[in-house]
């Protein structure tokens, strides 16, 4: 099924901002769901890591300046890649609900855009919920600072792009009785080797796992935001997470855009 082109005149921004207003509209009614969702793992890790073992001094108290950005990290990325890949592979389903989708006058990439956008906007939101509930929780972090704030947000926004584009690539790719093995197989994997409760920099008491993480995307968005967040702390260059955040949701963006036409127009 093709919408390159159309018998109607409606402009495509017009219709990419209807779907997007739907989106908002279904999780706006489902925003405790959504919060709990994504808030509740980040901050048992928070009570966890960053109050109960610091307070009983198992772990140093400034483990929390290291703790925090990869908390953000792992809520941002669950998120997105979430918001997207679910609800596709739910689409994508014996139903395929996603054909009401693909009726609307436009490109069939403008379709899986507008899914992107939106999982982007639940990452963002997921973050500023997050980040002022672990520092509440985990209390005063002497290196903390949000004077780089602009930067911070940049990171945020390129991570939750990473990760929205990786949950298209797995809705598209991945059948609904394998759901299941998305996470056991790669999320699980992609959290605890990335660099989220520990820095970069540490692994290199094993250099052979410190360079075979770069290519998990998570690396990027926990360091990104511990040079922003947390400078004070080792932490990778802000412009190499950078640069790895967009070269990987382009490849990402590239890989799932053509396995999301495929499947719509199959």
């Amino acid at each position: 099924m093709n919408r390159d082109s159309s018998p109607t005149s409606i402009p495509a921004p017009r219709v990419f901002a209807a779907l997007l207003r739907r989106d908002l509209h279904v999780s706006a009614r489902e925003l405790p769901f959504f919060l709990v969702r994504t808030c509740l793992q980040p901050v048992l890790f928070v009570v966890v890591f960053g109050y109960l073992l610091p307070r009983m001094g198992f772990v140093q108290r400034g483990y929390g300046a290291a703790l925090l950005p990869g908390i953000l990290a792992i809520s941002l990325a669950l998120s997105s890649v979430q918001a997207v890949a679910l609800p596709m592979v739910a689409d994508f389903g014996f139903t395929r609900e996603i054909d009401d989708r693909l009726l609307a006058p436009v490109a069939v990439r403008v379709v899986a855009l507008e899914k992107v956008v939106f999982g982007i906007l639940q990452g963002l939101v997921a973050a500023a919920v997050v980040l002022p509930v672990a520092r509440l929780i985990m209390g005063p972090i002497d290196a903390l600072t949000l004077a780089h704030a602009g930067s911070v947000l940049a990171i945020t926004m390129l991570g939750s792009a990473a990760f929205s584009a990786l949950g298209l690539l797995l809705g598209t790719g991945i059948s609904p009785p394998q759901i299941g093995l998305m996470f056991s197989v790669i999320v699980a994997p992609m959290i605890f080797f990335g660099c989220a409760y520990y820095p970069w920099q540490g692994l290199s008491a094993v250099p052979v796992l410190r360079w075979a993480v770069l290519v998990n995307p998570l690396v990027y968005v926990a360091e990104g935001l511990r040079a922003t967040l947390t400078p004070g702390t080792p932490h990778m260059p802000v412009a190499a997470s950078g640069l790895a955040l967009v070269a990987l949701t382009a490849a990402f963006w590239a890989w799932g855009a053509r396995t999301f036409e495929r499947r719509a127009i199959g």
